[in-house]
């Protein structure tokens, strides 16, 4: 009989959970009590597990990499799928009108990673003179704008040491006011089929346990459960139910969370999604099975394939209603020369 553990607890939804119990032998009952044994729990064998099972990954030479499939020249990536007949396949999913809103509100009380910080100074700017006493205020905002809040990653956010997407080199593009290429201005509007994967829904639990890797089984069977199937330039969201943290518990938030590995990340990039978001800050798990790398799905996806992440997304309405296709529509703020942009996407059904 084993020791039942915490959903998430294991390495990854596949990994077996070996655990051996040793009898010392030794008398643990007095009359009146239950028989207790002490046990020995050999964890060895569960590491032994985790590493068979969890997939690692390497950062593939830039002559396996580049160029790009949509071009040596191209700043786009999958972003190449955003055409007109995108828009229109995506209109035809809107029936009842209903607008879901998956954008977080940005203010100082949100989840910051790092240092990154968020200051908002009001600016009661004049009071006019005139007979109608015109007032005017504003603000100021201090704050990583394309790193905070619900945000969407640009391929000039990550590298694979000394470049970016395309085999760009940092050094050749980057300035004190942006980079010369690759800038979040580039993407446009993002107005496409959305596809909702419910993770939490389909492990019957409100959230995912942290570190929980989502693994390409899991995956699978969410989409067989919803009946739904992924399509080239889909805005793939996944629901953990780690958003139920936000704001409330920032310190869990920004902890280890669950998120997808490696080896489902190598399978939905082979979908060809315009992007990959979720409910979690990295959207990947954290930390990584494979303790000697960090983070590497943003590498996999926005470096080496070029397609963008989006990130601490608002998806309990969509889970709680059990809407799992819909219209994705989205607009990054155009931040010449930015490396992502905080957004607030919609989806419509």
């Amino acid at each position: 009989m084993g020791v039942p553990l915490e959903r998430g607890q294991n390495a990854s939804a596949s990994t077996p959970l070996l655990i051996a119990f040793i009898d010392d032998g030794k008398p643990h009952h007095e009359e009146g009590e239950p028989m207790i044994r002490t046990v020995k729990i050999v964890f060895l064998l569960l590491t032994l597990c985790a590493i068979a099972t969890a997939q690692s990954w390497r950062p593939p030479a830039e002559t396996e990499r580049c160029p790009s499939r949509w071009g040596a020249d191209d700043e786009r990536g999958s972003m190449n799928h955003q055409k007109p007949e995108a828009v229109l396949k995506a209109t035809r999913l809107i029936r009842t009108g209903e607008v879901f809103e998956l954008g977080r509100v940005l203010s100082s009380t949100m989840p910051l990673f790092g240092t990154r910080t968020f200051g908002l100074h009001t600016k009661r700017t004049f009071m006019n003179t005139a007979p109608n006493r015109r007032g005017s205020n504003e603000e100021l905002v201090v704050t990583e704008l394309g790193q905070v809040g619900t945000q969407f990653d640009g391929f000039a956010h990550q590298t694979i040491g000394d470049s970016v997407y395309n085999c760009v080199k940092v050094d050749d593009i980057a300035t004190r006011s942006g980079f010369t290429k690759l800038g979040i201005e580039k993407v446009g509007m993002v107005f496409t089929r959305g596809v909702l994967i419910d993770m939490a829904a389909l492990k019957g639990v409100e959230m995912l346990g942290p570190s929980y890797e989502i693994t390409v089984n899991d995956l699978q069977q969410a989409l067989g459960r919803q009946n739904v199937s992924l399509r080239p330039g889909d805005a793939i969201l996944i629901n953990t139910g780690w958003g139920r943290l936000w704001e409330k518990d920032n310190t869990r938030y920004l902890g280890p969370s669950p998120g997808i590995g490696v080896a489902a990340t190598e399978w939905l990039a082979k979908q060809d999604p315009l992007l990959i978001g979720g409910d979690t800050g990295p959207v990947e798990v954290m930390p990584n099975p494979d303790r000697e790398l960090n983070q590497p799905v943003h590498q996999m996806l926005l470096v080496q394939r070029g397609i963008h992440l989006l990130e601490n997304l608002k998806l309990d309405d969509l889970s709680s209603k059990r809407v799992y296709e819909f219209a994705f529509v989205m607009q990054p703020l155009k931040i010449k020369g930015g490396t992502g942009s905080t957004v607030a996407p919609v989806a419509v059904r």
